[in-house]
Order: structure tokens, then sequence, then C-alpha cells
């Protein structure tokens, strides 16, 4: 029986090259996007009524492309960002690079392998050329030099705006401070409902935003976490991300 639920992106692409976190832009489409008009069409109700302000019509198509990978494949989610309407600023940069992560490959091994590893090793700091380097090595030969030192960029802006790295130029400081608890919960309630390759408490979702090692912290809005003997046990507190989002995220708001 196949698995009919919503699941990461494992084919590598590069859509980061033209359009990175873009928190405001992702605001922008799950307040006022709707649904039931044709993706086909979206881009010219987006123009025309001006979501995303001044920008033309063919960026909006690329903006859109994202959009609809990054919000629309997962649908739960989607609608629940729709019924809160308001997202507390702080909060928003976490939930775009979470679901950028589940989107982009790439973006999701940068920021879920790369990044903790470094900070594992010590190593605190990072640049464009390091980056550019590790992008050439996920697979030999298939970009070109300047194509990595643009994913190189791309993807350091991306995190910065995640609060993942600080800092506009090279090195740049890669944070230690791990994301609130309530992006915690926002993660885990919507991978319980997600195929992914991780498993439900060691993964790169957790990982980027600081909780790693099949560790959670002690105190998530909705979950209640017991470990004994090395197994975690996760208790939920509300039966799907919906119910657990309208309480936590609507309150927060």
């Amino acid at each position: 029986m196949s698995d009919a639920r919503p699941s990461e992106v494992t084919v590598v692409h590069t859509r980061i090259l033209r359009c990175m976190l873009a928190v405001d832009d992702c605001y922008a489409y799950w307040r006022k996007v709707d649904t039931s008009v044709p993706l086909d069409q979206r881009a010219r109700v987006a123009f025309e009524r001006r979501w995303f302000g001044t920008k033309s019509e063919a960026r909006l198509r690329t903006i859109m492309t994202d959009m609809v990978e990054r919000f629309d494949a997962f649908p739960e989610a989607l609608a629940l960002l729709q019924r809160l309407g308001s997202v507390p600023a702080v909060l928003r940069p976490w939930i775009c690079h979470l679901h950028t992560q589940l989107a982009d490959p790439i973006y999701r091994r940068f920021t879920g392998d790369l990044l903790p590893e470094r900070r594992k090793q010590g190593l605190l700091a990072i640049d464009r050329d390091t980056v550019a380097r590790w992008v050439d090595a996920l697979e030999p030969g298939r970009w070109t030099a300047s194509t990595c030192i643009k994913f190189g960029s791309n993807l350091l802006s991306a995190a910065g705006e995640a609060g993942l790295v600080v800092g506009r130029r090279d090195a740049r400081r890669i944070a230690t401070e791990a994301g609130p608890d309530v992006i915690v919960g926002y993660a885990l309630y919507l991978l319980r409902n997600v195929s992914n390759a991780g498993s439900l408490t060691d993964n790169p979702y957790l990982r980027s935003i600081g909780v790693g090692g099949g560790r959670l912290p002690a105190r998530i809005p909705g979950v209640r976490v017991a470990e004994l003997g090395g197994v975690v046990d996760v208790t939920w507190g509300y039966p799907d991300l919906t119910a657990w989002g309208l309480e936590t995220l609507g309150a927060a708001a």
C-alpha cells in the first residue's frame, strides 16, 4: 500500500539560485493565496492584486513555483497558516526555513547536516568558498564553478535570513542558539504526517534548529517527552498539526 502522505522533495534542483528564503513573500503567499485558483493563473492574480508589491509578473512566476512546492505540497500546514492569518514576525523565518527544507534537498542538507556538523566540531565560522566546495562535492562535475559560488552565496543568505548564520560578509558566524520551543513543536507536528528520511526525533529539520541526537527539549508546547534507557517516548497533546497550531500559534499571534 502506497504512502499517501506528503513527502519531502528528494530530487536535487537549483531553485535556491532564483528564490532564497523570501520570508516576506512566503508570508504574503500563505495569507492571500486562493488554492482554488489554477496554478497557471496564480501569478497573474498575484500581479494584478499586488500581493508582492511591485515585482514583475515574470518574477512572480518564479516565486509561485517555490511557494507551491513549499506550501501547497503540504496542505494541512498551508490551511493552518491561512486560518491563523497573523503569525508573529519572530516565528515567520523559522516556519519558512522548515518549509524550504522540505522543498529543497540541498538547502536541507546544508542547514541540517553541514552547519550542525561544523557546530559539533567547534568550527563556528563558514564562508562562501567552503559552501561552494561542499556543493560541488555533492555531485562532482554537475555544476560549473560559478554556479557553485552562486549556490554558496544564496545558501548562506537564506540561512542568514533564518538566523542560522550571522553577518553579511565572509566568514559568517554559525549561530549556536537553538530555535524556540514552539518551532520545535511545529516541526514535530508537521513531520508527524510527512514522509521523510529521518526519524521523528533525529532528522535534518530538528538538527537545523539546534535539536539533535534524538534529544528533545523538555518543554515543547503540546508535546510530552520521556526518555528511558535511551528510548525517547513522545506523547502528543493534540491529534494533528491543525489542532496544535490553532491553540499554540494562535495564542502567540
